[in-house]
């Protein structure tokens, strides 16, 4: 099964300890992909926050390449991640509340972060 990863679905290892891929994996999903959108905001984070925000930042970047990258994708992440879920068949990873609305709407299979420890469908 498919999953696309959005960029706060990256930051989950850093801030609560999650293994976000063996997660996935449990829940039965094995094709990874991230959006250039994805890709981009999380560069922008790298430069733009300090701290542990940047760590998560940085973390988030080395494990983008263990998915497949999606190119060429323009706009807004969340639209790209909602217009690309949709033509792909793909769930979406995210803990973003406007973004999993969105995705509901449309009848997108979403994971979310779940008390703090692990992922799980919405």
């Amino acid at each position: 099964m498919k999953v696309i990863i959005d960029t706060n679905g990256f930051m989950i290892p850093v801030q609560f300890g999650v293994d976000i891929f063996e997660e996935l994996k449990r829940l039965g999903f094995d094709e990874f992909f991230v959006p250039e959108a994805v890709v981009f905001e999380i560069e922008k984070l790298i430069k733009r926050e300090r701290g542990s925000d940047r760590t998560a930042a940085k973390v988030a970047r080395s494990m983008m390449d263990r998915c497949e990258h999606i190119t060429p994708a323009t706009g807004p992440a969340d639209d790209v991640i909602l217009r690309l879920a949709k033509e792909m068949g793909a769930a979406v990873l995210t803990n973003d509340i406007g973004l999993k609305r969105r995705l509901a709407e449309e009848g997108i299979q979403t994971i979310s972060l779940r008390q703090k420890n692990k992922l799980d469908f919405v």
